[in-house]
């Protein structure tokens, strides 16, 4: 008997379905000679803290046992809210344990998703049934067709060909987990607030806090540009100076205005040029909830999950993929898919381009396709419907029989000797794939004009003011989040996307394509952030997590978190063992708790929520830190008594408040910042029961 472990119960009914009729067993299938288990996703969980360290002595959470830095990793069955095993995880994991032992199994196979967190699901289910004698191979499937499951059962690797896959992805899972609980309860502790602290949320929520505070602080700036719209042969025509002008220079841009007038305007050239306008590139998952969210306003998480049914269904490949292109052995495999979809009258053809297979673009998985199982319309939902047609319209698009053909123009328009004006336009002749994915392309015609005509001009100034920047888009934060060191995201050449995939194996990407739905999901539940349609907007929590992180000295930033992201694709090339990158994160979260030393005069720490600061200026009570400063626990009675924890961009420390409290003024504080933007250094004086500066 060979047994296999599927990660769900839907994977392994669809494994059965491409063995043969199997039979319901208790918690497994058996079809000739197979025997079919599964998991639940993960039935394990690293240990928490105090399963190192012991309980507290207070039992909640406390910096006696932070940070915590285990010498060797644990894992325990998943357990619930209420700290105990989930007797459905039990049960089954005591079912895979049972069919692992048994005498009759003689070889097993690891059928977690084909992705490195399906890797180390199955891993870690076997390794702790205890069984260490059989022989251990992985079942790889870039869909569920019963037909790519026979195949693939043909052609099983030992596991051991996975073992930098699972290094990557346990690697990653400690260097979360360290992050998660050290961070998380610290930020927690000094704040008396929950503050959910990640390697990848917290720049998440960082991107969004510094795109929106820009525009909040936005000022607009008015300037003239130099615009004629005057009409030739009946036809305004639009021509748009490159030269602006600021606010008070309105009589410059007259000026100028005037001598492009005194011209004469003629079209020295005019050209056109018959091309073959090439389709979008195949889906990879952020692209495709790039095309969803600006076209159908889906949000990633909705989308995400209707791709996964798609796949679990066998219609669509594998939804986890960062590459838009196809591997090369695959192209068997596509002239297969093309047949089905022929056969629904789609003018396709097998196109063999180094555009649509390149190995070098493939790192795990390659781009979304559907499959030859299409489904009718009654069997999908509206939604999956729409994400079903997205994939395969773009598919058909690649694949399409007829070119493309258009032609593009452009004419040249000078006026005397001043200024050159080119204008652009693009007429489709042949719609060829645009048929099935427009590709966003339009006609754009030119005026009725030819070379050595002459063109009516009207120059004046018109005013116009800058313009704020956008906040992120479901796209925008995408292609950030893919290469936040790129400097133009929205100009980048979708033709040469080298840099792109360069980014993405040297692993400077924020998050990964199996992750990032879910964390940016966590920020919108932890109400840091919100998406309404497909726009993202900051949310005083999320204000409230990036401040106090800042004041707290925890700068997780993208440089961090992509130097952590490039250690995990050295494990993942066997450039670097495990120990190594999570060594970087320990170093990095140890500086978070034992920071450099601090002069008095520059001291930024403000304690922990709670902590006694003195006594009350103004009623006797006690004066405790809070969440936005040190404040009078007298306040329900009506005490106004409060120090806040920032003034002119300073950290006030508890020392300074207790200080305060205690001799009626502090020691000189640097880094002060006044509205103007300049520095300064002053202590702080009490002064009829408030906080004023002591110069």
């Amino acid at each position: 008997m060979i047994l296999i472990i599927a990660e769900k119960p839907s994977l392994a009914r669809n494994i059965a379905a491409g063995i043969g009729k199997p039979v319901r067993r208790d918690g497994y299938l058996e079809c000739d000679g197979y025997l079919i288990t599964w998991a639940f996703g993960h039935l394990f969980s690293l240990c928490d803290i105090e399963d190192y360290t012991g309980p507290t002595s207070t039992g909640r959470w406390s910096m006696e046992n932070l940070p915590c830095f285990p010498e060797q990793f644990r894992f325990q069955l998943k357990k619930g809210a209420d700290k105990q095993v989930d007797t459905g995880v039990q049960r089954q994991f005591d079912a895979i344990r049972t069919l692992c032992a048994r005498a009759d199994v003689e070889k097993i196979v690891n059928a977690g998703d084909a992705d490195r967190e399906g890797e180390i699901i199955i891993r870690l289910c076997v390794e702790h049934t205890g069984v260490k004698d059989k022989p251990f191979l992985r079942l790889w499937l870039p869909d569920q067709t019963p037909e790519t499951v026979a195949e693939a059962l043909t052609v099983m690797k030992d596991e051991s060909a996975y073992q930098n896959l699972a290094d990557e992805g346990f690697a990653r899972t400690y260097i979360d987990w360290l992050y998660g609980v050290n961070l998380t309860r610290y930020a927690t502790l000094k704040t008396g607030m929950l503050l959910r602290v990640g390697r990848v949320i917290v720049p998440i929520v960082k991107a969004i806090y510094d795109r929106d505070k820009a525009i909040e602080h936005f000022v607009p700036e008015l300037y003239y540009a130099v615009v004629s719209n005057a009409e030739t042969k009946g036809e305004p025509i639009e021509l748009t100076s490159k030269e602006k002008f600021d606010k008070n220079s309105k009589a410059k841009a007259e000026e100028y205005a005037a001598q492009l007038n005194a011209c004469e305007a003629i079209v020295t050239d005019k050209k056109k040029k018959k091309t073959t306008l090439q389709p979008g590139k195949l889906f990879s998952l952020s692209k495709l909830q790039n095309a969803l969210g600006k076209k159908y306003k889906m949000p990633m998480e909705e989308s995400l999950k209707l791709t996964q049914e798609l796949y679990e269904a066998g219609y669509i490949t594998y939804p986890r993929t960062n590459s838009e292109y196809l591997a090369e052995q695959e192209k068997g495999k596509i002239k297969k898919i093309l047949e089905s979809v022929k056969n629904l009258g789609y003018n396709v053809a097998f196109r063999d381009s180094k555009t649509i297979f390149d190995d070098s673009k493939i790192e795990s998985h390659s781009a979304l396709t559907p499959t030859y199982k299409i489904p009718r319309k009654d069997q999908l939902t509206e939604r999956q419907m729409i994400v079903y047609q997205t994939v395969f319209r773009r598919f058909a698009a690649v694949f399409c029989a007829e070119e493309c053909l258009a032609e593009k123009a452009e004419m040249v328009i000078k006026v005397g000797d001043i200024e050159e004006f080119r204008l652009k336009g693009t007429m489709i002749l042949q719609p060829g794939w645009m048929k099935y994915d427009d590709g966003g392309q339009k006609n754009k015609t030119l005026p009725p004009l030819e070379k050595g005509d002459r063109v009516e001009i009207a120059f004046a100034p018109k005013e116009k003011e800058t313009s704020p920047p956008r906040h992120y888009t479901i796209e925008t934060l995408n292609n950030y989040l893919k290469n936040p060191f790129r400097e133009d995201k929205a100009a980048a050449d979708e033709t040469d996307d080298r840099e792109e995939y360069r980014a993405m194996f040297e692993g400077l990407e924020l998050g990964t394509e199996a992750t990032r739905t879910g964390i940016i999901g966590n920020a919108i539940k932890s109400q840091y952030i919100a998406l309404k349609k497909d726009t993202y907007y900051l949310l005083p929590g999320g204000a409230y997590l990036i401040e106090e992180l800042t004041r707290m000295g925890i700068s997780m930033d993208k440089y961090k978190t992509s130097q952590l992201g490039q250690a995990l694709k050295k494990v993942y090339r066997g450039e670097m063992p495990i120990a190594d990158s999570v060594a970087l994160a320990k170093a990095e979260i140890n500086e978070v708790f034992h920071p450099a030393p601090q002069t008095p005069e520059s001291d930024t720490d403000t304690g922990l929520y709670g902590d006694e600061v003195g006594t009350c200026p103004l009623c006797g009570g006690r004066v405790v830190k809070g969440r936005y400063g040190y404040g009078c626990l007298s306040y329900k009675e009506g005490c106004k008594f409060r120090i806040y924890s920032t003034v002119c961009g300073r950290t006030v420390p508890i020392s300074a408040a207790r200080e305060l409290l205690q001799n009626g003024k502090t020691r000189k504080l640097t880094g002060f910042i006044s509205k103007k933007g300049n520095k300064f250094d002053a202590s702080l004086k009490l002064e009829d029961g408030k906080a004023v500066f002591d110069f």
